[in-house]
């Protein structure tokens, strides 16, 4: 009886310790514009793409400009259709530096935050 448990025991640690490992955290895997990029034209709206699913409720983002002015249209949403993708629309932008910060909760409830720049026109 002694060695059923025993080998019972070693069956579920066997199954808990070698099954698959779930992404605890949704991690920003690329943006629009690009993480530290240069672009010519200004955008009409930032993009983040994540490696989980987000909690659309629980996530958001901003855009602001070199003087921590707020330049995004307040319209964050997690994108229809593409539940790891979160958007946001622009104001017209003139030259110049931008911070994107941004802070999501995936749907296995683990929150993560970030940002990064890009510029404008130089």
């Amino acid at each position: 009886m002694l060695k059923l448990i025993v080998a019972a025991l070693a069956a579920h640690t066997a199954l808990i310790v070698g099954g698959p490992v779930a992404r605890a955290h949704a991690f920003l895997d690329h943006a629009n514009p690009a993480v530290g990029s240069a672009v010519a034209a200004p955008p009409a709206t930032v993009s983040l793409s994540f490696t989980q699913d987000l909690e659309p409720a629980f996530s958001s983002v901003t855009v602001t400009n070199e003087a921590g002015q707020r330049v995004d249209l307040g319209n964050a949403q997690v994108t229809p259709g593409a539940p790891a993708e979160l958007r946001v629309g622009l104001r017209p932008l003139p030259q110049g530096t931008y911070t994107v910060s941004w802070r999501v909760v995936s749907v296995d409830t683990h929150p993560t935050e970030g940002r990064f720049q890009f510029t404008i026109g130089r």
